[in-house]
């Protein structure tokens, strides 16, 4: 049994959660003085961003962009690195080094911003 404190009632021990990188894709949308090129409908962001479990990850991550002036609209978890590597993918050094700056700065790094244009050129 745990109690509040998330302390293990029986041994008097509490319980702790370690703080992971996950791996999230960001969709935004357009927002005035938001940075993204002129004719852009929005854009796609790979972000790597340190939490306890991926739902706060997320939370921090939708706060750190609106707080940029930036308007989040989907966010899709890929998962953490341990996860990732079980899934078969292949991550670079250059990932990995930034997955390791955004646990060692408890940080929400942006990895790569893919800007969104209309078919039509609208």
């Amino acid at each position: 049994m745990v109690n509040r404190q998330g302390e293990d009632a029986r041994k008097g021990k509490r319980k702790t959660r370690r703080q992971q990188v996950h791996t999230l894709l960001v969709e935004l949308g357009r927002k005035d003085a938001d940075g993204l090129p002129e004719g852009a409908s929005g854009a796609a962001m790979m972000v790597y961003a340190s939490g306890i479990d991926e739902a706060e990850a997320v939370r921090e991550t939708v706060a750190v962009l609106r707080q940029a002036g930036l308007a989040p609209l989907e966010v899709s978890g890929y998962g953490t690195l341990e996860e990732r590597l079980r899934d078969g993918h292949d991550i670079s050094e250059e990932e990995r080094a930034l997955m390791a700056r955004a646990l060692r700065e408890n940080a929400v790094i942006v990895a790569r911003v893919t800007p969104f244009f209309d078919e039509d050129g609208a």
